[in-house]
């Protein structure tokens, strides 16, 4: 718990400053914050075997510290052998500490372990929100190697405040995650 404080506290201390003067804000309402992240995984393969999708609750809960949900499907769809409501994946949304904690744990510890790394990219989706796919779920500490029967992927949403996206990249920056040096 310690840590999060520390990423809470540097928050106050440095980063809103930084970005309350980069951007020119009079209030202190207008600095961006991350506002949540969610982690999701989309398992297609659910729909042969149930088993997948209790593994990967397991995995997930482990990763984010929370219990993660399964995402269920809305309509049949045939040709994918898909029924309505049908387990098709698992998500979880993380606010306040636990947020912090996932978001230190993932730029200190998980991205550095990742194979060739050279950055991650830096598109947002208009809002200053940013979604970063991982291929592999095996970069967590908490995965243990020898036990993991598939490698999966998962998708990690940094829900922000900014109303922009160059906000918003300045917020998750500042954050530490570590962008290509396309954009600075």
């Amino acid at each position: 718990m310690a840590n999060t404080a520390q990423l809470k506290a540097e928050y106050k201390e440095k980063i809103a400053p930084a970005l309350k003067k980069q951007f020119n804000y009079t209030s202190a309402m207008q600095i961006p914050v991350l506002k949540k992240i969610v982690v999701n995984q989309g398992l297609g393969d659910a729909t042969q075997d149930k088993k997948i999708i209790d593994v990967a609750i397991n995995e997930i809960s482990a990763i984010c510290g929370q219990k993660a949900v399964a995402t269920y499907s809305k309509k049949d769809i045939a040709n994918f052998k898909l029924r309505k409501k049908m387990p098709i994946g698992v998500m979880v949304t993380l606010r306040r500490e636990r947020m912090y904690e996932f978001l230190e744990k993932l730029v200190r510890i998980a991205l550095p372990r990742i194979r060739d790394f050279k950055g991650i990219e830096s598109k947002f989706d208009g809002r200053g929100n940013y979604t970063l796919g991982i291929q592999e779920q095996i970069i967590f500490p908490e995965i243990n190697i020898d036990s993991v029967d598939r490698i999966q992927g998962m998708n990690i949403t940094f829900v922000t405040s900014a109303q922009t996206d160059e906000e918003g990249f300045a917020l998750l920056k500042a954050f530490g995650l570590p962008f290509k040096n396309n954009k600075d």
